[in-house]
């Protein structure tokens, strides 16, 4: 958001999540994550953030040293999700210690106006607010181009939305209402509503037409190597790779993870992914067809 607007020679410190574009990735990060460092699985990730959420213990620790010695005037937190973040706390503990009160907006988007909104409050505080219209209404430009190119299409595609993998998790928040932008109809997710824990069996009954393979923060290349982890263990996904139901591997962590304006580049995608033309080949480094094939050769040992 910050990038976007052309504020980023203004930002003093970032997250271990901001990676994107690639010139903000010399700016200090300020959060240091306490769970998943070592690039474990799905499935220990979900155990180890589960404990420490039930003990009480924090899931991330903030640099307050760098902290102070940016002395930010504007900060740019979140409270949508508590497994994604400092907790509030810490951030109230480092501002007490400032010589100077920043102003602090903090954000929790679960929808696609929400996020825009959240641009045009960025703009209103950082004294841009000409650049935060002028940006706000392409991405709505642009979603409406989407909306008026399906509008005419009556097939909508029964969708099924993975977040996580192991265990399952149903994608939430904004992630139906693109479904629903792009011409599909998102069978498990509900819009405005957090994701949750679901089963095999549950999405079997849906009977989607596509499945869209989206952890949660997590590339194309990290999936397939999940993939192919949960494939050599277990029955489910092996079952999955053979059914008809179309599966594909998206980048949730540039597209759907993060509410920011790539989300109207997931719009489009999906679009091209529900509705597919010549005119609009899909970037495999953006989501990645599962063949049947492939998927039970991946799978199989």
């Amino acid at each position: 958001m910050v990038a976007a607007l052309g504020l980023a020679d203004r930002l003093v410190g970032i997250s271990h999540e901001c990676d994107f574009p690639a010139s903000i990735r010399h700016i200090p990060v300020m959060i240091e994550p306490l769970v998943g460092t070592d690039g474990g699985s799905g499935r220990e990730i979900d155990r180890q953030v589960k404990e420490l959420v039930a003990s009480g213990q924090r899931l991330y620790r903030l640099n307050e040293d760098a902290f102070c010695r940016a002395r930010p005037d504007l900060i740019l937190t979140q409270d949508l999700c508590h497994v994604c973040s400092i907790t509030p706390d810490q951030l109230t503990r480092a501002i007490e210690s400032l010589q100077h009160r920043p102003e602090v907006l903090t954000f929790s988007p679960t929808t696609l106006d929400d996020m825009i909104h959240d641009i045009e409050r960025i703009a209103d505080a950082a004294d841009v607010s000409a650049k935060g219209r002028v940006l706000t209404k392409e991405l709505r430009r642009r979603v409406d181009h989407v909306r008026a190119e399906i509008g005419s299409t009556p097939l909508r595609p029964r969708v099924v939305c993975l977040e996580w993998l192991n265990p399952l998790y149903v994608a939430g928040h904004w992630v139906p209402e693109m479904v629903e932008l792009a011409g599909g109809r998102d069978v498990l997710g509900s819009q405005n509503a957090p994701s949750h824990e679901t089963t095999w069996h549950t999405v079997e009954a849906a009977r989607p037409d596509v499945i869209l393979v989206m952890p949660c923060g997590y590339s194309v290349e990290r999936t397939l190597n999940e993939l192919r982890h949960i494939g050599q263990a277990g029955d489910a996904w092996r079952q999955a790779c053979q059914r008809r139901t179309e599966l594909y591997v998206v980048d949730a962590s540039s597209f759907f993870s993060r509410p920011g304006p790539r989300l109207v580049d997931g719009i489009e995608l999906l679009a091209a992914i529900l509705h597919p033309t010549s005119d609009h080949p899909i970037d495999p480094t953006k989501a990645i067809k599962l063949e049947a094939t492939t998927l039970t050769a991946g799978c199989a040992s």
